[in-house]
């Protein structure tokens, strides 16, 4: 990774950029829309069809009842807006080896990034744990993609220790703050509340908010699926040590590791459902299968929706 040491050197921030290049043009080869769209588009109202205008506004249905050929009119259109949120809490440092939670998600959001410059739409930064720890506005720049990719850099060469999350205050923040209709990803191993019913139920109280200011939210649930679900650890006692709070226990995987399942696929299930009735995307974002794959098929998947 470069050396950074003030933002005049963003311009050469290139290690960020050819990878989220290379990722994006790969995947989106092939589409024939952008995945994404802008949100400010309200209907509004019917008028006639002017010879010689475009058709692409034409209400077919509205002719099949009324063989008169109408237009749709919109109040209002705009391209996307779009913020990433990122977990910079100690639980994000895990594994100690290979590639990370954080550094998997820091790639995957330059990618994001890139494609969002790309398609000429806004995009903006936060940076969170315990609370937003940095939040930038949101841009469509070449600059202001530099500039977020600086900050992307600083906080991979430099993560954060002892460091505990509190997601639920900081999407309430989110939603409070941003008051245009926005596209809200968010980056996180959404492993604070599995334990506990009512930071759970505070949790989706959050999650509600962000629905309720009408804004769309994707939530990239990282993991390491085989450690942390699994509990994939060799059958003998383990010292584990909390990457957040430094709390220590001794513990025998093979005798817990049913127990352990059950807990979290049973929290699992709950956010699933929370997240299907708000119509909330939520990607399960196993970072041993690759950042890049991840996206690709989850944009390809979200292209054939449209």
């Amino acid at each position: 990774m470069l050396k950074l040491n003030d933002d005049q050197q963003v311009r050469h921030l290139a290690n960020l950029e050819l990878l989220a290049r290379q990722v994006v043009e790969g995947f989106i080869t092939g589409l024939h829309q952008s995945p994404f769209h802008g949100f400010s588009v309200e209907f509004a109202e019917h008028r006639l069809y002017n010879n010689g205008e475009s058709v692409k506004n034409i209400d077919w249905k509205l002719l099949a009842r009324t063989d008169k050929l109408f237009v749709k009119q919109f109040e209002e259109e705009t391209n996307l807006r779009c913020y990433l949120l990122l977990d910079t809490s100690s639980s994000m440092n895990f594994p100690e080896k290979g590639v990370n939670k954080l550094q998997f998600s820091i790639y995957a959001i330059a990618s994001l990034m890139y494609l969002f410059k790309k398609q000429r739409d806004a995009f903006g930064l936060c940076l969170f744990s315990d609370k937003i720890d940095w939040i930038s506005p949101v841009k469509s720049t070449s600059t202001h993609l530099f500039y977020l990719y600086a900050e992307l850099e600083k906080i991979y060469k430099s993560p954060k220790v002892n460091t505990t999350t509190n997601i639920t205050d900081v999407l309430h923040h989110i939603a409070q703050e941003v008051h245009q209709r926005s596209m809200i990803i968010i980056f996180s191993d959404m492993l604070e509340n599995n334990m506990n019913p009512e930071k759970l139920n505070a949790l989706f109280a959050a999650i509600q908010h962000l629905k309720y200011n009408k804004h769309e939210v994707v939530i990239f649930n990282v993991n390491d699926k085989h450690k942390e679900f699994d509990l994939g650890f060799d059958n003998r006692p383990h010292h584990f040590i909390d990457i957040e709070n430094g709390d220590e226990v001794k513990v025998h995987p093979g005798k817990i590791r049913d127990a352990y399942r059950a807990s979290l696929m049973q929290y699992r299930h709950e956010l699933e459902l929370k997240c299907a009735q708000y119509h909330i995307d939520l990607v399960d974002a196993n970072i041993q299968e690759g950042y890049n794959n991840l996206l690709k098929s989850y944009l390809i998947k979200r292209n054939k929706m449209i």
